[in-house]
C-alpha cells in the first residue's frame, strides 16, 4: 500500500513523501496515528496543491526577508555606554540591548536570537553583527558604541 506521510516518521521518511508500506503496518500503525493517509488520486492532488502553496509561501517569506535585510543594512544603531578602566566599556553590550536600541531608533523588530554575536561587545567602536533573518538571508547590522 502506498501512503502519503503527514508527519516525519523515523523509519519511513519525511512529511509529504509517498512511501510503500505493508498493508498491516498501514492499517495498524500509520493510519490510526494520523501519521499518513492512503495515496489515492484525491489525496495526491491535495498533496500537489499543498506543495504549490508551500513553495509560494516560502518564496514570499524569502522576498520579505531580503527586503527587510536591505533596510537593516542601511542603518547604524547608536549606543552610549559608560567608560571603565583603560577606555573600555563599563560592563558589556548584549544582544538584548542592541535589539532594544534598534527598535527605539528605527522601529526594527529583530529577534535577539537571530543576532549572531559570538560574545558581548566590551570596547568602544563600530561593529558589524550578522543577523540571520531567513535560512538563505543573512544581513549585517552596524552597531556604534560610543562613550557617554
Amino acid at each position: 500500500m502506498q501512503v502519503i506521510l503527514l508527519e516525519d516518521v523515523k523509519s519511513l521518511g519525511k512529511k509529504g513523501q509517498i512511501v510503500r508500506v505493508s498493508d498491516g503496518y498501514a492499517r495498524n500503525f500509520v493510519l490510526p496515528k494520523n501519521l499518513g493517509v492512503e495515496a489515492t488520486q484525491k489525496n495526491l492532488n491535495e498533496l500537489k496543491n499543498q506543495q504549490k502553496r508551500d513553495s509560494i509561501n516560502a518564496q514570499h517569506a524569502l522576498e520579505e526577508a531580503q527586503a527587510y535585510g536591505e533596510r537593516i543594512s542601511k542603518e547604524t544603531v547608536q549606543l552610549t555606554m559608560k567608560a571603565g578602566e583603560g577606555g573600555r566599556v563599563f560592563g558589556s553590550v548584549s544582544s538584548k540591548e542592541i535589539v532594544t536600541a534598534a527598535k527605539q531608533q528605527f522601529g526594527f523588530d529583530i529577534d535577539k536570537k537571530k543576532l549572531q554575536m559570538p560574545e558581548p561587545i566590551k570596547a568602544f567602536g563600530t561593529y558589524e553583527i550578522p543577523v540571520k533573518l531567513h535560512p538563505q538571508v543573512t544581513t549585517i547590522l552596524k552597531v556604534s558604541v560610543k562613550e557617554q
